[in-house]
């Protein structure tokens, strides 16, 4: 297949071409000619207004609930969402039924991917099961294709078992990925604790629950010298620990979600279930020092915590309601509307980014090298609508938000999906 993409703005740092306009064309998935002016024949055009590419984009965090939880998402509707919102690679959780804590659960999700546009990367499991008690086959796993390691949703509570978790994956220069909760804190918590959850009359789960984590977690990373990664960062606190934790030389890092950008407590008076997320939308002071950690670089990355539930799991009383929202189709848009930091260094943090912190190879952006390319306008504001959701679940609290920047398809495994 040939593919001419006309007069798109390169934004990819480590190319001779970043910040030029170029036609591209790419035969057979390779990019072939970079130039002013291609007038070859193909069987794709690319030609829109405003068009930008870039390397394609990666996320950290999604679910895509197969196998077990086809109900709620499969690989296919999975990959869907992911091309809908430009990204090329998505790093999947190990929750599903049965657990990715061994290599034959690895295998199945990198083999049944493997015709999709997107790459799809397992996380495997730390603990069997993502109990939390008993290691799971780590190196095997990261043998067949597991790209970093973390119980998903559930936070490790064990600082024993963190510590052997982060001990063995130096064996193989691995990362663990965690998401920062103390559960004996505000084991109830249904929303940030403070003001707004005293007027709901809806038990709180308060910030410290994540930031005495935070700390812990540090101070392991520090003794054994090994990696770790927190997601869903959403207290100011926890980035003051993150930040002297870089200054003292710890390999940690951290990624942000794009609603807890967008959202605060506040909008919790609705009672939104879409809304109901952990770790919990915290407060507007707390979402400014986000978007401040964002800009200076405390945040080395963006994880959509891409969370499809059914019908039956969100609508129902908030208390039932089960966390998490779907967001990949959402989050450059939802980027670009609560920042103003320049654009290439959002692209910075959607596609290198990713990358550098969990070992993968940043594709290069060159004639002779595969296409890995995302296409979209990064000034288009538009109402975010249902109809835009390419995942099997519609938990999408950005429904009827004004957001800025729209993705026109990605580029991939010889594939071409455009919206």
């Amino acid at each position: 297949m040939k593919v001419l993409i006309k007069q798109a703005k390169i934004i990819a740092p480590s190319s001779p071409f970043n910040g030029q306009t170029k036609d591209i064309f790419i035969t057979n998935g390779i990019i072939t000619t970079i130039a002013d002016g291609i007038n070859d024949t193909a069987d794709v055009v690319v030609d829109e207004p405003n068009l930008h590419v870039s390397t394609g984009w990666m996320d950290c965090f999604a679910h895509f609930c197969d196998p077990g939880y086809e109900y709620k998402e499969t690989l296919e509707t999975g990959a869907n969402a992911a091309a809908a919102g430009g990204f090329t690679d998505v790093m999947v959780l190990p929750n599903t039924a049965p657990v990715v804590h061994n290599k034959s659960q690895v295998e199945y999700i990198v083999q049944k991917s493997k015709a999709l546009a997107v790459n799809i990367h397992p996380i495997g499991a730390i603990t069997k099961n993502t109990e939390g008690k008993e290691l799971a086959e780590m190196y095997d796993m990261h043998q067949s294709g597991a790209a970093a390691f973390g119980d998903g949703i559930h936070s490790l509570q064990s600082a024993g078992i963190l510590l052997k978790a982060l001990q063995y994956v130096k064996s193989f220069d691995g990362t663990i990925i965690q998401i920062p909760e103390d559960k004996s804190i505000g084991a109830n918590g249904l929303i940030n604790e403070g003001i707004v959850s005293t007027q709901l009359g809806l038990p709180g789960k308060p910030a410290i629950a994540e930031e005495i984590q935070v700390a812990r977690d540090i101070k392991l990373a520090r003794y054994t010298e090994s990696k770790l990664h927190f997601t869903g960062v959403s207290s100011a606190k926890s980035l003051e620990y993150i930040k002297r934790a870089k200054e003292g030389g710890i390999q940690v890092s951290c990624s942000v979600t794009p609603y807890h950008l967008f959202f605060t407590d506040e909008d919790m008076k609705g009672y939104d279930t879409n809304l109901k997320v952990n770790p919990p939308l915290r407060t507007s002071a707390d979402r400014t020092a986000l978007l401040e950690a964002l800009a200076n670089g405390t945040i080395d990355g963006i994880a959509s915590h891409h969370i499809p539930q059914n019908w039956d799991n969100k609508t129902c009383e908030f208390e039932y309601a089960k966390d998490g929202m779907t967001g990949l189709e959402s989050l450059f848009g939802v980027l670009r509307a609560v920042t103003d930091i320049p654009l290439e260094q959002i692209i910075g943090l959607l596609s290198t980014k990713p990358r550098t912190i969990f070992g993968l190879p940043v594709p290069a952006f060159s004639e002779g090298s595969p296409a890995v390319l995302t296409l979209f306008n990064p000034d288009f504001t538009y109402t975010f609508d249902a109809g835009m959701i390419q995942s099997k679940s519609a938990n999408n609290a950005f429904v009827g938000k004004t957001l800025r920047g729209k993705v026109t398809g990605i580029i991939n495994k010889e594939k071409v999906v455009l919206q």
